[in-house]
């Protein structure tokens, strides 16, 4: 699904679609597997339910995990999709994805505690500017 494209990024196509809510989601078995495979250390009890962190055409955002996005799809807000050249939804494009260490980085700069669980209380904002001072 994903191939190593730097040092900070894996490549991969989804397809991108308008979504509901206030969140860019995906599958939520893939985004299990994309978890376990690249963000899990393989040291103890790991969590798979961490955001993992995507770029489309210059937009870092994280993604969660969904049960209402088919496979290979990644299911976007509206806001973020005007932001694309997407002109035909559910389109196939190039979507990259952050390593661990850039994931953590990222999401650390959104105000996310990697050491809570997920809540209200540790949420990442989602509107964050993802390109501000963190860079691409």
């Amino acid at each position: 699904m994903f191939e190593r494209f730097s040092k900070s990024y894996y490549l991969g196509r989804l397809y991108v679609t308008p979504g509901a809510g206030d969140r860019v989601t995906m599958d939520h078995a893939q985004h299990e597997r994309v978890n376990e495979q690249l963000y899990a250390t393989g040291e103890g009890a790991e969590r798979l339910d961490t955001p993992v962190v995507m770029k489309l055409e210059g937009q870092h955002f994280p993604v969660h995990g969904s049960e209402s996005v088919p496979t290979n799809t990644l299911s976007v807000p509206a806001d973020l999709l005007e932001n694309t050249d997407i002109e035909n939804p559910p389109e196939l494009a190039s979507v990259l994805l952050a390593n661990r260490d850039r994931a953590r980085q990222l999401l650390e700069y959104a105000g996310w505690n990697p050491d809570q669980p997920i809540d209200e209380d540790n949420a990442v904002d989602d509107g964050v500017d993802w390109d501000g001072p963190v860079g691409t």
